[in-house]
């Protein structure tokens, strides 16, 4: 078996530097938004202080939500729940888009069934599927957007794949395995689907910087995590009427969901090389 994706082969410490920088503070980051329940001063549903508290009325550093609930503590307790659901996303989509599409190439009929299934699912706005999945499933919630990320989520993912596994299974190697009567299950997991380490690893940083986004309008929109829930985007829309008495309520989510999703998109960008990134991109 050949690689037929060309190696960069940059001096180590520059390698080193190149990926660390970035990934570093993500992981740091994501730490810190999973152990912030650990670190929240006051609980998330009390209130400390009077609605719209000004920064460090009643000690809350960050001032009070329009409850008078401490903005920092909730703001702690309301990144482990966004990460986790984006992370299950990234995973399952990537998992399924690489699994469809290592066989896809590999068989005709199934290869123009998925594209066909693969445009129509595309064509669905994203905000217009969200919602009528949401809406539809009895109790809504984060469970139901986490499904609808995913449904909408696959079709674009294998389309990424299949078009970065069709050059792999012209190859000499796939199609001398093809000859000597190998299943097309050895021939996509174990020909295929080792060329195709950057462009799975590109595909997952972007599906979880997407999950993010999703998520978080979805939140925005009141159809992911209900009241009281701790959920930064639910907390944008929740303080966006007394955003000039205590800004941080609004600003201090933003600047989190945009911080990790800025982070996150870095850190996958510095890991996958760059030809399977614009692979991804398309």
């Amino acid at each position: 078996m050949t690689s037929t994706e060309a190696p960069a082969r940059p001096r180590p410490s520059r390698l080193e530097a190149r990926v660390l920088a970035p990934v570093v503070p993500a992981v740091l980051l994501v730490l810190v938004a999973l152990t912030g329940p650990l670190l929240a001063a006051h609980p998330v549903d009390k209130p400390v202080t009077a609605p719209y508290g000004e920064a460090g009325a009643g000690g809350a550093v960050l001032g009070g939500d329009q409850l008078g609930r401490d903005v920092l503590s909730r703001l702690l307790n309301g990144g482990s729940a966004l990460i986790g659901s984006a992370l299950v996303v990234a995973v399952v989509v990537t998992f399924l888009a690489t699994l469809l599409g290592c066989f896809a190439v590999l068989s005709p009929r199934l290869g123009r069934l998925v594209e066909r299934a693969a445009d129509t699912a595309i064509l669905l706005p994203p905000v217009l599927g969200i919602m009528l999945l949401a809406l539809a499933w009895p109790g809504g919630g984060r469970l139901a957007i986490t499904v609808a990320a995913v449904l909408l989520g696959v079709p674009y993912a294998v389309r990424i794949v299949a078009g970065a596994a069709t050059p792999v299974a012209a190859t000499g190697f796939v199609e001398a395995a093809v000859a000597s009567g190998e299943r097309p299950g050895y021939l996509a997991l174990r020909e295929i689907l080792p060329n195709l380490r950057a462009t799975v690893l590109a595909l997952f940083g972007l599906r979880f910087v997407d999950a993010v986004y999703v998520i978080s309008m979805a939140g925005f929109l009141q159809l992911g995590p209900r009241p009281p829930e701790a959920d930064w985007a639910l907390m944008i829309r929740e303080n966006g009427p007394g955003i000039l008495l205590n800004p941080w309520a609004v600003v201090a989510p933003g600047l989190a969901i945009g911080a990790l999703a800025i982070s996150v998109n870095l850190a996958a960008n510095a890991l996958a090389p760059a030809t399977a990134r614009r692979a991804a991109l398309r």
